[in-house]
């Protein structure tokens, strides 16, 4: 009597899938060295870049393929895939995504920020995801912690492959990730919650908007994946001709009430990209000031872009900040200074442009061979 088809899927894919366990230790630092790949290519030879990250959300769709096949062939009473080998695949899937996004948020974390909890969470995903005994312990014995770690790694994938295929800015590539998370996040609750009443099925909803929700409430922690600040300044006065910051002054109140001070900010995002910022102005940390400003994409070294502030209060003397952010609350970077009635005290705004502390764009994009682009 000849074997059901799936009975003869499972006898080909599961000597397979022992052999490629073999040499599953190659897949994270490949998965790495592709992500670094994507991130330099983001302004270069962007196709190759948008190509890389098109192979990352195939595999994605193959994970979710797999889910549903499974769950067909339980449907119509056929043995599915083994638990073994799906954990396996989703193993492998889910070690590409946080390898391959991982240099994008490295390079774009604001340190001295919530930012650094987020990327410091990916990093223990990915440590948890090449060490078996704790992955698979996890999908084994914490269900909803697997859930979790799941619907994290598709957060991120969408995250950093949007901007870099379709163009689309920071906001709208989070909001699309949110829903994507919460989409791709429904299989794994049914296959944990089991819903078969009305009320298990309200809970399972119910849980999806709270993930979303909470996605959207800590995205002031989340870094703008393919935007980053590669430049800063403070002056008192601008050549905006050739679009660089002039001149030097001591910050005292007297000095900023009579020729205000200018903000410098170079952004580097990827080309084709149009996206609004927030030059935001603190005082002691109050927000005195949200100037918005609209950047694009593809410059080598970042979209020169500028505030000038003239309206300092009476009493200006103090810690102040300019957040450099998106308009979705996201933080691309900070610039700092003090004004003080003590020149001995107050910054010194020289007009020199500082790289920001950091990983910002890694600082090695004279490794990617082609020629810069000065538009802007």
């Amino acid at each position: 009597m000849p074997l059901p088809a799936s009975a003869t899927l499972l006898a080909r894919i599961t000597p397979l899938v022992e052999k490629l366990k073999r040499y599953a230790w190659l897949w994270p630092p490949t998965a790495f060295v592709i992500g670094l790949l994507g991130f330099f290519l983001v302004n270069r030879q962007q196709w190759l870049g948008a190509v890389l990250a098109l192979g990352l959300l195939f595999a994605w769709c193959l994970l979710l393929a797999e889910s549903l096949l499974t769950r067909l062939l339980n449907f119509r009473g056929q043995p599915g895939l083994p638990r073994m080998v799906t954990t396996f695949i989703a193993q492998l899937i889910h070690q590409e995504t946080l390898f391959f996004t991982l240099p994008f948020f490295l390079a774009t974390t604001v340190w001295a920020s919530g930012q650094a909890i987020f990327t410091l969470l990916l990093i223990g995903c990915g440590l948890l995801a090449i060490l078996d005994p704790l992955y698979f312990g996890l999908a084994q014995r914490h269900r909803w912690l697997y859930f979790m770690f799941h619907a994290l790694c598709v957060f991120v994938v969408v995250l950093v492959t949007l901007p870099i295929m379709l163009h689309l800015t920071t906001g709208q590539s989070l909001i699309l990730a949110i829903v994507a998370m919460a989409i791709f996040s429904v299989p794994s609750l049914i296959n944990l919650m089991q819903p078969q009443g009305l009320w298990r099925w309200l809970a399972m909803i119910g849980l999806i908007v709270v993930l979303a929700s909470a996605a959207w409430i800590g995205r002031v922690w989340i870094p703008p994946a393919t935007l980053w600040l590669s430049g800063n300044a403070l002056s008192p006065s601008f050549d905006v001709g050739a679009r660089e910051p002039r001149g030097e002054s001591v910050l005292t109140p007297s000095t900023l009430s009579g020729q205000g001070l200018y903000a410098y900010t170079a952004i580097r995002a990827p080309r084709g990209l149009r996206e609004k910022i927030y030059h935001v102005w603190r005082h002691n940390g109050e927000v005195v000031d949200r100037i918005p400003l609209v950047i694009r994409g593809g410059r080598e070294q970042g979209y020169r872009a500028w505030t000038h502030k003239q309206n300092f209060p009476s009493a200006s003397q103090g810690n102040w900040q300019i957040d450099v952010m998106t308009a979705t609350d996201q933080r691309i970077g900070t610039l700092r200074f003090r004004v003080d009635e003590d020149a001995s005290k107050a910054t010194h705004a020289d007009g020199d442009i500082h790289s920001p502390p950091g990983l910002p764009g890694w600082n090695i994009r004279h490794l990617v061979a082609g020629s810069d682009q000065d538009d802007e």
